[in-house]
């Protein structure tokens, strides 16, 4: 199974616990974020795309459609920056995955049971930048 497979069942089975989509449209872009821990992917698959797997280590994954040109990917730049309640920061380093016509964006983050972050993060192609922001709380399980 490829790892947008997995991607895709973990949405699922987080969309059941939560009403809003994790999307935002920023005109012509629709951008979709995740957060949720290394340990629910395969084995197989982390070591295909040399992500590491542990209860303490989350997988950030982003991607970039554009919504009036058939959802097609966007080939662009992601950075971004993780920050606790209590203001210690972490800078994500995200990878480029394409597979077939699909690209995503993914980065890791280590934590703490119940500890919640901030993400900021910027999304760039060509002279053009976006910024989205979301909060994520993760459980050790």
């Amino acid at each position: 199974m490829t790892l947008l497979k997995h991607i895709v069942f973990i949405l699922i089975l987080f969309s059941f616990n939560s009403n809003a989509e994790q999307k935002f449209t920023k005109g012509n872009w629709d951008i979709h974020y995740i957060a949720f821990p290394s340990s629910f992917i395969q084995p197989e698959i982390a070591k295909q795309y040399q992500l590491q797997r542990s209860k303490y280590l989350s997988i950030i994954n982003i991607s970039v459609l554009d919504n009036t040109n058939d959802d097609k990917a966007q080939n662009v730049y992601v950075s971004g920056k993780a920050e606790t309640l209590l203001g210690q920061s972490s800078e994500l380093d995200f990878v480029k995955v394409t597979e077939g016509e699909a690209t995503y964006y993914l980065a890791q983050l280590n934590y703490h049971d119940r500890e919640v972050y901030k993400f900021t993060i910027d999304i760039q192609q060509g002279e053009r930048t976006e910024t989205i922001n979301f909060t994520q709380m993760f459980y050790v399980d």
